[in-house]
């Protein structure tokens, strides 16, 4: 008579799951010093990706394909290094000097606020931290994308070989699982829609981050490329992001002292503008209204991803997420998940 398997209780199983859940976290933090360097690799390439499969659809040899497109990739990395590396030091080096000038405007705040029934202790508590939570969020995502890239020539070794395995990726699933397998076009499309959302993202981020560079620089901000590379990091974090990025850079230009209140509402007008019209118009008429994250996930994801990896985990929370949903809506078990995870307009539109 054969055995039946052993099955637990749903209440068994579900703390199993949650203890599985808790181990494989811990991990994620215990390896954060490995994954990370992968994960900016793994990003340079899916970006670059695209590049080498257009030249090899040139009739370009394979190696020869991947060799411009490790050059292009070198040249990202490069130009990453050496920009962040000089925003760093730029903002350590005038990060003190703004700091007093910031909190007189926010004790000036508080007194103003009194005289509309506000109590000042119960304003300093949470207006004062709130400029040391923004200034250390901006600082610590710098510092970190410093060290991480600092590290370059492992980041472009990495990108070196997941590019040459990438070259020939798609002929080994097609060996392995024959080229009609379901398994295998399910595949493709989830690597295709993955490629195509983090190539869009990283696109449009880049625009953003040039465009506010540019603006500012007209507006007469002192060092522009590094509220250039902040509006591009945050803009990978939806909504939230672009306050982080257009907060710090209003602030300061309220306390610069040939600017002035004209100068500041211009900055703030310029990040306005190019947040709406990118995030309302220009992603998601290339990205589809189906790939956007519903704003509570958006914020969870930040707070967890920032909890397990730092200002690198809440710069890739939203992409890391994004790649989890594709890989959900592409499974018939569960699909539920992706549509939960996936904004109410999502819905209401279909």
């Amino acid at each position: 008579m054969p055995e039946t398997p052993l099955r637990g209780s749903p209440g068994t199983n579900l703390l199993v799951a949650a203890a599985s859940f808790v181990v494989v976290v811990a991990g994620l933090q215990a390896a954060a010093s490995l994954i990370q360097p992968f994960l900016i690799a793994l990003f340079i390439a899916v970006v670059n990706v695209p590049l080498m499969n257009w030249l090899q659809g040139k009739s370009i040899p394979r190696s020869l394909a991947v060799l411009i497109t490790i050059l292009v990739a070198a040249s990202l990395v490069g130009v990453l290094v050496l920009v962040i590396g000089q925003s760093v030091n730029q903002f350590a080096r005038v990060a003190p000097t703004y700091r007093d000038p910031l909190l007189e405007i926010a004790r000036q705040a508080l007194e103003m606020s009194t005289q509309f029934g506000f109590q000042a202790e119960d304003l300093e508590s949470i207006v004062i931290p709130s400029f040391n939570l923004m200034g250390s969020v901006v600082g610590n995502t710098l510092r970190a994308l410093g060290a991480l890239l600092s590290n370059a020539f492992l980041v472009l070794l990495l990108v070196v070989f997941v590019l040459f395995e990438a070259s020939g990726f798609g002929a080994k699933l097609e060996e392995a699982f024959g080229g009609r397998s379901d398994h295998l076009v399910q595949l493709r499309r989830m690597t295709v829609q993955v490629q195509n959302y983090i190539v869009i993202k990283a696109a449009t981020s880049a625009a953003t981050g040039l465009f506010i560079g540019v603006w500012v620089w007209l507006c007469g901000l002192e060092a522009p490329h590094l509220w250039g590379v902040l509006a591009f990091a945050f803009n990978f974090i939806p909504t939230l992001g672009s306050i982080f990025a257009a907060v710090p850079a209003v602030l300061l230009s309220l306390i610069q002292p040939d600017l002035g209140l004209v100068n500041a509402v211009a900055i703030a007008g310029g990040y306005l503008a190019v947040n709406v019209v990118f995030g309302n118009f220009v992603e998601p008429t290339f990205m589809g209204r189906r790939l956007g994250l519903s704003t509570l996930v958006v914020f969870i994801s930040l707070v967890f991803w920032g909890w397990v990896w730092g200002p690198i985990g809440m710069l890739f929370s939203v992409p890391l997420t994004m790649v989890v949903k594709i890989a959900l809506e592409n499974t018939h078990e569960f699909r539920w998940v992706a549509v939960m995870l996936g904004a109410h307009s999502q819905i209401s539109s279909k």
